[in-house]
């Protein structure tokens, strides 16, 4: 196991909140708001990727929605997620998230307004690099002010690529 992943996922994102955020106000100060998240966003995305394939490199297989939720522990330490599985299966991944102490923490933390750079854009993104066959669809998060997180997940036709 990486050293990254010894410590709970939600540790992990507050150590690295405290340094992004200084980088986005000296980027936002240089080059403006937009500039600051995109640059912000982009590694962000590059890093849930990273740890997308991290995560695929200690299967032997394609990884399936069986492996992603053997491997949601990882986020959900602690109570850092509350959430209701709606279907799990090999093909799927369907849940809500009713409960999000990452936002809490961001908020906390007065990063509310990057938030979702910080921590809602990974979700999709990890799956680019865990299976880039698996695909996210959301239509709102707690992050964003709605009363959860709708997480639906599924594997791309492979007539649709």
């Amino acid at each position: 196991m990486s050293e990254q992943r010894r410590i709970p996922i939600i540790e992990q994102r507050r150590i690295e909140a405290n340094v992004l955020a200084s980088v986005y106000e000296e980027l936002k100060a240089r080059r403006g708001e937009a500039e600051a998240r995109s640059v912000i966003g982009e590694a962000v995305t590059r890093a849930a990727i990273q740890q997308g394939e991290s995560f695929a490199g200690e299967l032997d297989r394609p990884a399936d929605f069986t492996d992603f939720s053997a491997i949601l522990p990882n986020w959900t330490a602690g109570g850092a997620l509350e959430m209701t599985v709606l279907e799990a299966g090999p093909e799927t991944l369907s849940f809500n998230v009713t409960r999000c102490r990452y936002a809490e923490m961001y908020r906390a933390m007065g990063l509310g307004d990057i938030g979702d750079l910080l921590s809602c854009n990974r979700d999709g993104a990890f799956c680019e690099g865990f299976n880039p066959k698996m695909k996210l669809r959301r239509t709102q998060t707690i992050m964003s002010g709605a009363s959860h997180c709708d997480f639906r997940y599924s594997m791309e036709d492979e007539a649709a690529q």
